[in-house]
């Protein structure tokens, strides 16, 4: 009984964190790259070029084109990947149609560039917090899943494709090479966006510290760093000597103490330090399904 009320305001955080992050997509969509005519990629790229072109509200085309797509995904992808999504559409069809009555002129008027930079932004956060609560917002991602389950393209070069393509079409709108770069601007700034959202926080360091000094070095950093420590059993090829290896996993920030910590301790040590991204346990993330 317990762990299912855990799984259940586990499921609640998810929703608010999908809905916090559609909220920020929609008002970079809506209120910093469509009045300047600048087509993002995916399905809100192809409502902005059919609205561009007709008038239609982006919502009702946003909706429409996700129709045909979640009856796919259901059929190909399995239900329980597509509640999320449904979620998902439905709510950003809502707030596209709000916002579209409210954001009548751009929010930050006459700077094209700087609207491309802070739409590109906030349309990267809002997908960062949808994907990182499991969520979806449909559209392309669809397409790009799929594709991936049967051919052996990768998701992230699936998207890249179909968001090139669909920023790519404007050309037949406005003629503008420029608007064209604008578009690729907002997809290069909000997937590195989404990028720094999944990863960013999540980077930290590993150590491998080759030291006679090893046991002063792995006491230091436990008590200092507040760090655990695994010593390994080495050997020099060249010099078939004997060494022993501390292997410290730490936050990237606590990198400068424990480089600092090694030089007071052992200045001739042998020292790696490598990126990792995802480190889940104790005194990192939890493990996620």
């Amino acid at each position: 009984m317990k762990v299912d009320k855990v799984l259940f305001w586990e499921e609640v955080k998810d929703y608010v964190f999908i809905l916090f992050g559609l909220i920020c997509y929609s008002i970079g969509f809506i209120g910093f790259i469509l009045p300047y005519e600048i087509t993002p990629g995916g399905i809100a790229g192809v409502s902005a070029l059919v609205f561009y072109s007709f008038k239609i509200p982006v919502g009702i085309t946003y909706l429409l084109a996700n129709i045909g797509l979640l009856a796919l995904s259901i059929k190909v992808l399995g239900l329980k990947f597509s509640i999320r999504t449904i979620f998902g559409v439905l709510i950003l069809t809502f707030l596209f149609s709000l916002l579209q009555h409210l954001i009548t002129k751009p929010l930050v008027s006459g700077e094209p560039f700087m609207s491309c930079v802070l739409g590109g932004v906030l349309c990267g956060v809002g997908i960062g917090f949808v994907i990182n609560a499991k969520g979806s917002t449909g559209g392309t991602d669809i397409v790009a899943l799929i594709i991936n389950k049967y051919k052996d393209i990768t998701v992230g070069k699936s998207l890249l494709i179909c968001d090139l393509v669909i920023i790519s079409s404007s050309y037949f709108i406005f003629y503008s090479v420029e608007k064209i770069v604008y578009g690729i601007v907002v997809l290069g700034i909000s997937s590195y966006s989404v990028d720094m959202m999944l990863n960013g926080a999540r980077q930290s360091v590993q150590f491998l510290i080759f030291s006679n000094k090893h046991e002063e070095i792995a006491n230091s950093i436990n008590r200092q760093v507040h760090r655990g420590c695994t010593i390994l059993d080495g050997m020099g090829w060249y010099s078939k000597n004997e060494v022993k290896v501390v292997v410290v996993i730490a936050k990237r920030s606590e990198s400068v103490t424990i480089f600092r910590l090694v030089k007071n301790i052992d200045p001739n040590a042998f020292i790696s330090q490598s990126s990792v991204i995802g480190v889940y346990g104790e005194g990192f993330d939890k493990i996620k399904s």
